[in-house]
């Protein structure tokens, strides 16, 4: 993508709200241009709900193995991230928020405020929204390990009676918190923004 990048035009491209468009493009070149984080974050209230969830996409992507840049970028919006979080309805953008909030260096009362909205999405009706949420609360409770016999349980009635996306979800998640100096092939980081 050259330099001059109109970001919403980008994010407008896709033939549905869900669909993918242009986010790998537009995510790469996010990653080299950080001070454009706050567009990104701003196009996420869009009324348009495909650029708001393919907004929340390209967040997710960018935060997997963030640089210092982008990092310090993204952290700068964990207030208003955490106030999306609790509003958010569309689905993508719901499940995009779950795995992304979590990566954020979060006080214990915003873990909290976090957990307080991935508990709300439990009730939603999409499975991918719900396994979401169980995975964001089990990467919260890294953060705060006073919520951890909690999610444990969770995880523990998830994995038995859950949809079948949360079942196989609760049980990796579960494998991991009770092993978890056991090497994981695909990690998904919660320490990102220490």
């Amino acid at each position: 993508m050259a330099q001059r990048v109109d970001l919403r035009a980008e994010l407008a491209v896709g033939q549905h709200a869900l669909h993918l468009g242009r986010v790998p493009e537009v995510a790469a070149w996010i990653c080299g241009l950080p001070r454009r984080v706050p567009s990104l974050i701003e196009l996420m209230w869009d009324d348009d709900p495909g650029v708001a969830n393919r907004a929340a996409d390209v967040l997710e992507r960018i935060t997997h193995d963030p640089s210092s840049a982008l990092r310090r970028a993204v952290t700068e919006h964990k207030e208003a991230l955490l106030g999306l979080l609790a509003e958010a309805e569309e689905k993508k953008l719901r499940w995009n928020l779950a795995l992304t909030i979590p990566r954020l260096t979060l006080t214990i009362p915003e873990c909290r405020r976090a957990a307080t909205a991935l508990h709300a999405y439990l009730d939603d009706s999409s499975s991918i929204v719900k396994t979401a949420a169980l995975h964001g609360l089990a990467d919260l409770a890294r953060q705060n390990p006073e919520s951890l016999p909690e999610i444990v349980d969770l995880l523990r009635v998830s994995g038995r009676s859950g949809t079948p996306a949360m079942r196989a979800r609760s049980r990796i998640l579960l494998k991991r918190i009770e092993n978890p100096t056991r090497k994981r092939r695909h990690q998904t980081s919660l320490h990102m923004f220490d």
